[in-house]
């Protein structure tokens, strides 16, 4: 190399050390300062404005960047660490406000439970005035072993127009971290429960909750925080430390898990006071009794209550014993299926699928499926065919043999087309149920079957029921053919229902199937080789019609309502707008009561205009994640759900679940 050419690169090299050496030695000049660099941290000062206009806010920070496997601590750093420590020193008419605390993690260490950072935090603060701004801060930074690390930064904000820094994004992306006001009302016992609810809040929503005091050595970091959830909310059992002052108020994140893994973090001040207990099991197991018992008198359950009449009607035979086994093997059918239901919720919402009750009945081809063994069931009733072998697996045609076995099928179907009801009680019974451990589930569950199965399973052992029967004739024929036609009329609803889920092609699929289904059944009674085999291809014809339900199309409702989306509701309630909430589905017979007899009638279609309440009508009757949601956060898990927001902001009402006219109004005029 040319020796001019070496002392030229030499030169540039003194120039660039000594422009580097002034840059580290007085502030900067861009809106982050000097880093101040370990193994284990890179930390800087940083600033969202390159200028600063007199009176105008703008946010500092501290930057940290954390080399991987290290962290640093919170503001409350749980059975061990320390907090980072701000100093600032400011020029007169310059402020600095608190730290913007982001949610911490949990990590255990051992057998202590810390609160930390790791990656990348920025800790946040507000300020005002221009600079040049000076910080000395303190930080614990731990892996294996902890290191207490302190630098001076510095930054030069002169006055002018303000303008977004280069660093404005990493404040924003701050901003997300930093928990929210809670909007729920929390209480804080002597013993420490923390007892949060309000509107929007229930146990079944919360799959994990935890809570983090701001201050340590006021709850055990380490101590367990046992969730319980109701209806109205959740109860966490926190443990006291030695700085817990039940009369004093109790500030702290609260950290809420959903069943589809999103978690929120909310600021809360719990104030002292008892928490109210929420609903106990005892409570949750004999709302599920009498809703079961209720759940006989609604309409879904109206085909299968001629089949339970029918069977009754047999008793005047007077066999008691065989009466008895097959009450127990109905009781036994509901029981099982009811638990099927049960377990099944809880196992897909653990995998994070957003159902509730009667989610079957969101599939047309389960809605398809179901008017198939109904019109099969009504067929063997009106005399068409007699099952006795080969097509046993038709599902309900086994209600119709002789045995333990249709009774047990009895009571399979008793529960499958109960579920698109929703008695009273059953709303609290069930969100107890799914936000309870596995095993108390299963036990609501069973109760909701217990109280379904009572009434056939007590008339059937109850002989003074058999004396009131005429005796065995030819009545029994007769009346078994009449008892098809509720079947039928379920029929014509269920395909009414498809029409809604799938529109005309749905229903040409599902009439299709009918007629298949009808014309095998025809040719099954003829008992020959070649007309049977023409009635299972028949069968699997009806079966390859399945797909067209769930590719078509619902058709566009012309409802006056307007459509329900979260974003709706919280548009209309920001402009302190009344709001009338109809949660339902076209297979919830309840709900379609409920339009016909209150919703629907001149008198509250006229309070509805007067008031300027506007009616939002949440549709069901395919999947719908946001209404599920919504359901949830209510304390429900299924239709019919009925929430008045009044104006101004006032407290939502939530009606009964069997709407009359004057419940309405009463609700709508307050």
């Amino acid at each position: 190399m040319a020796p001019g050419l070496s002392r030229g690169m030499q030169m540039i090299r003194l120039i660039l050390v000594a422009l580097a050496s002034l840059l580290l030695a007085h502030p900067a000049l861009a809106a982050e300062s000097a880093p101040s660099m370990t193994k284990r941290a890179t930390v800087t000062l940083v600033s969202d404005t390159d200028s600063v206009a007199p009176g105008q806010p703008y946010h500092l920070g501290l930057r940290m960047r954390m080399a991987p496997g290290w962290h640093t601590y919170g503001r409350n750093p749980g059975d061990a660490g320390i907090p980072p420590e701000l100093t600032w020193t400011l020029p007169a008419g310059t402020t600095a406000g608190e730290i913007a605390w982001p949610t911490p993690i949990r990590q255990k260490e051992g057998e202590l439970m810390t609160f930390a950072y790791t990656g990348e935090v920025l800790l946040a603060v507000p300020a005002t005035g221009p600079g040049p701004v000076k910080l000395h801060a303190s930080w614990l930074v731990c892996d294996n072993i902890c290191v207490p690390e302190e630098a001076d930064f510095s930054l030069d904000l002169p006055a002018g127009n303000p303008s977004p820094s280069a660093q404005a994004g990493l404040f924003a992306t701050a901003a997300a971290t930093v928990p929210r006001p809670s909007p729920f009302q929390a209480t804080i016992s002597p013993q420490g429960a923390l007892r949060v609810s309000g509107a929007g809040l229930s146990g079944q929503a919360v799959r994990e909750a935890w809570f983090i005091a701001d201050t340590a050595d006021v709850i055990a970091a380490s101590g367990a925080q046992a969730l319980q959830g109701d209806a109205d909310g959740i109860t966490l059992a926190l443990t006291p430390a030695e700085g817990f002052k039940p009369n004093l108020a109790l500030p702290g994140v609260l950290v809420l898990r959903d069943n589809a893994g999103q978690q929120t973090a909310l600021a809360v001040i719990a104030q002292p006071g008892d928490a109210p207990p929420p609903t106990s099991i005892w409570q949750a197991l004999g709302f599920a009794l009498l809703g079961g018992l209720i759940l006989n008198l609604m309409p879904c359950v109206f085909p299968v209550l001629a089949m339970k009449a029918f069977g009754i009607a047999k008793l005047a035979s007077g066999q008691r014993g065989a009466a008895r086994a097959m009450a127990g093997a109905y009781t036994l059918g509901v029981l099982a299926t009811f638990a099927a239901i049960g377990l099944g919720l809880v196992a897909l919402r653990q995998l994070g699928h957003a159902v509730g009750w009667g989610f079957q009945f969101q599939s047309p081809i389960f809605v398809a499926g179901m008017a198939w063994v109904l019109f099969a069931t009504g067929l063997a009733m009106s005399g068409l065919f007699e099952i006795q072998t080969g097509l046993e697996s038709m599902g309900q045609g086994l209600t119709l043999r002789r045995g333990l076995s249709g009774s047990f099928a009895s009571g399979a179907l008793a529960v499958l087309v109960a579920t698109p009801c929703t008695a009273p009680f059953m709303g609290v019974a069930i969100a107890a149920a799914l936000a309870a451990p596995p095993a108390q589930t299963l036990a609501v569950f069973l109760a909701m079957g217990l109280g379904l199965a009572a009434p056939t399973a007590l008339l059937s052992v109850v002989p003074a029921v058999g004396r009131l029967l005429p005796k065995p004739g030819a009545w029994m024929d007769i009346f078994r053919q009449a008892m098809a036609f509720p079947m039928y009329g379920a029929v014509v609803w269920l395909v009414w229902v498809v029409s809604l889920q799938s529109g005309s092609q749905g229903v040409l699929a599902v009439t299709s199937g009918i007629l298949l289904i009808g014309f095998a059944a025809w040719l099954w009674r003829l008992r020959f080789r070649v007309a049977r085999a023409i009635a299972v291809t028949a069968m699997l014809l009806a079966l390859a019609m399945l797909p067209v339900l769930d590719s078509a199309e619902a058709p566009k409702s012309d409802s006056t309502a307007q459509g329900f989306t979260p974003e709706r509701l919280a548009s209309l309630r920001a402009e302190g707008r009344p709001v009338f909430i109809n949660m339902t589905a076209a297979w919830c017979v309840t709900c379609l009561v409920n339009e016909r007899v209150a919703l629907g009638t001149q008198a509250v279609r006229a309070a509805f205009q007067a008031a300027g309440v506007t009616l939002l009508k949440g549709d069901w009757t395919r999947q719908d994640p946001r209404i599920t949601t919504f359901l949830q956060a209510q304390g429900r898990d299924g239709v019919p759900l009925y929430i008045f927001f009044p104006a101004g902001g006032k407290p939502p009402v939530v009606l009964p679940q069997l709407l009359t006219e004057s419940s309405v109004l009463a609700a709508i005029k307050g």
